[in-house]
């Protein structure tokens, strides 16, 4: 734990992450508690006040006071991050009446400037230097707005007062659609995979991959990938994922025989990916459907078969390698029974399903997580194993409070960008100039859109860059057709990608550490295991059935389609063909690699002839390899003879 967190506060902290659940609790269950009902604004602060003070505390000014006690300045910017947005909630319907956005007071105009900059400090302790420095730009965006020299960038110009109304007042900012997705849905699944974690979730998981997957042919890489989805599905961050289940799973990849580059690349994509995994995405996925208005269930629906393909595409390149360098599978003395797992952490999966079922038959987004926790909860009890004891439940609402903390401030924040872009109006007129610029040609928008995503996502998180490409790319996709949750979901694919991508490689750079391998080597192979996150998105906007969207005829062709070109795909990036053998020839590895895209590419006369010539190849390097065996074998009769 935190050295800065003593007893006290740690008290500090437990009791206000109650109250902020408590609020929670009371809103989305409409239990008007001790007759306190706010509305939705006043919510909001509230939550503010709850959670951004526990960023003082728990966060130091400077890396190097990380081990020192909190100090008094800390104390005094924990006391203003609880006291301004507890005023503004408690003025909320004033506000709202009286339109203190433009006009208000003196003392809310005063407190709105010291809001600024002090949620601003807040996202710089607790998602780094980089993402302030962008927020913080554009928070200035208003004031200069009307002077910039290209068009498309100008908007309407606002004085230093009214932006900083605007961005702690009104709606569009602060307290926008991505903190009103914070208080509606992300703080119940937060909560959910935070208590599912520390009741055993996490070892429950792995010990099921392993138990599933670890006797098979690189059996330890196949155990990486499915526990770092289920872990990454729960915690929703790429970085605590790698650093957390690397742990155990590189040093028994590296066991196994996987060199250690390879082993970190397997980890840091499969860490990845389970971000992007259903049902319980990262935090960006329940704004996206915030953004665009639909259930949550139908963006987890949507996001389904693409992050099967994405895994997919990670088994058969793992085994590709096993097979290629005759790894064995997991030695039986490590492999724990799946009797015996599925009897211990049943409850887990359980849980998962009922917290499927309610999102998906009973729409109830808001709601299902507490009802979930609450059961994991009291089935935890009824176990010794898994039992929460006073000092458990500390540590838990310790653990709790700061996932809240990092979320409230991370989210908070990032709405300076969306507050800029909205009430100056450039969010508008730049998906319009946007469409112009590219000639209404829908490939060009989408490969200037995967690279802004890629490079903004060399430093921000893939929240932030979600929500900045929702606001001003997302509409221009829309305008040209594409399919809403098509057009949102290709946006947070490619913010994903630089985790596992040079120069920055966040992910892969983390478990490279923990294999002590070279880090860009390390990317480089993440890059080839990732490769489905890079292409497949470019393919669901143009057929939205690879998403679900679409009849159950066109869907099931689709997917079949998307399974075949992706083995295919996988096969030709590892040289080793599952039936075939290995692919000694790079000729035939190229002509693999083009045949895949051609399977996957949603035409069906492209794929056909891709089916036909993936027939072809198949066949050539399976007798390909019986040749050389065949010709190794007379090779060593003429050896033993000549002994």
């Amino acid at each position: 734990m935190n050295q800065r967190i003593n007893k006290f506060w740690g008290s500090i902290i437990v009791i206000l992450t109650a109250m902020g659940i408590f609020l929670a609790i009371n809103q989305l269950f409409y239990l008007k508690l001790f007759s306190f009902n706010p509305i939705k604004t006043s919510y909001l602060y509230f939550l503010i006040a709850c959670f951004m003070p526990i960023s003082f505390i728990m966060y130091p000014l400077s890396k190097k006071l990380s081990n020192q006690k909190v100090h008094i300045f800390d104390v005094i910017l924990a006391l203003l991050s609880f006291g301004i947005p507890f005023y503004f909630g408690m003025n909320g319907q004033k506000m709202i009446s009286e339109g203190w956005e433009y006009i208000s007071p003196t003392l809310p105009t005063i407190l709105s400037v010291v809001f600024w900059f002090l949620l601003l400090e807040s996202l710089r302790r607790v998602a780094g230097l980089p993402i302030m420095i962008i927020s913080g730009i554009f928070s200035f965006y208003p004031l200069i707005a009307g002077s910039m020299p290209i068009g498309f960038l100008q908007g309407q110009m606002f004085d230093f007062i009214t932006t900083a109304r605007n961005h702690a007042m009104s709606t569009n900012s602060i307290i926008g659609i991505p903190f009103e997705t914070v208080g509606s849905l992300l703080i119940g699944f937060m909560l959910f995979g935070v208590i599912l974690t520390a009741s055993g979730g996490g070892d429950f998981f792995y010990n099921l991959a392993q138990s599933i997957f670890g006797r098979f042919r690189g059996g330890a890489a196949k155990v990486s990938i499915i526990s770092s989805a289920f872990f990454g599905m729960l915690s929703g961050s790429a970085i605590s994922n790698t650093i957390t289940t690397g742990a155990m799973t590189i040093p028994s990849m590296k066991k196994g025989g996987y060199p250690p580059h390879y082993a970190a690349a397997v980890e840091a994509c499969s860490s990845t990916g389970g971000t992007i995994t259903p049902p319980i995405m990262g935090s960006a996925a329940f704004i996206m459907a915030s953004f665009i208005g639909v259930p949550y269930s139908e963006i987890a629906i949507a996001a389904a078969i693409p992050a099967v393909l994405y895994f997919f595409a990670l088994i058969i390149q793992a085994d590709g390698f096993a097979a290629k360098n005759n790894l064995k599978g997991l030695p039986v003395s490590q492999i724990p029974s799946l009797k015996e797992t599925l009897k211990s952490g049943w409850l887990y999966l359980f849980a998962l399903a009922l917290l499927t079922y309610l999102l998906i038959f009973m729409r109830n987004e808001g709601q299902a997580p507490f009802y979930v926790s609450l059961l994991i909860l009291i089935l935890a009890m009824v176990k010794k194993e898994t039992r929460f004891n006073k000092k458990k439940l500390y540590d838990l609402m310790i653990n709790i409070g700061k996932v809240l903390t990092d979320l409230t401030c991370l989210i908070a924040g990032i709405g300076f960008i969306v507050g800029a872009l909205s009430i100056t109006g450039v969010s508008f007129s730049f998906s319009r100039e946007l469409i112009t610029a590219a000639g209404d040609s829908t490939i060009l928008i989408l490969i200037a859109g995967a690279i802004t995503s890629f490079i903004l996502g060399m430093g921000m998180t893939v929240s932030a860059v979600y929500i900045f490409l929702a606001v001003i790319l997302a509409p221009a996709l829309v305008q040209m057709q594409i399919d809403p949750i098509a057009a949102h979901l290709f946006v947070l694919y490619w913010a994903t990608v630089s985790y596992i991508t040079p120069p920055v490689a966040l992910a892969s750079f983390a478990a490279a550490g923990i294999a002590k391998a070279n880090p860009m080597k390390t990317g480089f192979v993440s890059v080839r295991l990732g490769i489905v996150t890079f292409i497949i998105p470019f393919f669901f906007v143009y057929d939205p059935a690879l998403i679900g969207r679409g009849s159950v005829d066109e869907v099931l062709i689709v997917i079949t389609s998307a399974v075949l070109g992706v083995f295919l795909l996988s096969s030709s990036l590892e040289g080793y063909l599952i039936g075939a053998g290995e692919i000694k020839n790079w000729l035939l590895r190229g002509l693999l690699f083009v045949t895949s895209l051609l399977i996957i590419i949603p035409n069906i006369a492209l794929t056909i002839g891709g089916l036909a010539v993936g027939v072809v190849v198949f066949v050539f390097i399976r007798l390909q390899n019986k040749t050389d065996l065949k010709i190794e074998g007379e090779q060593e009769v003429v050896k033993n003879e000549g002994f």
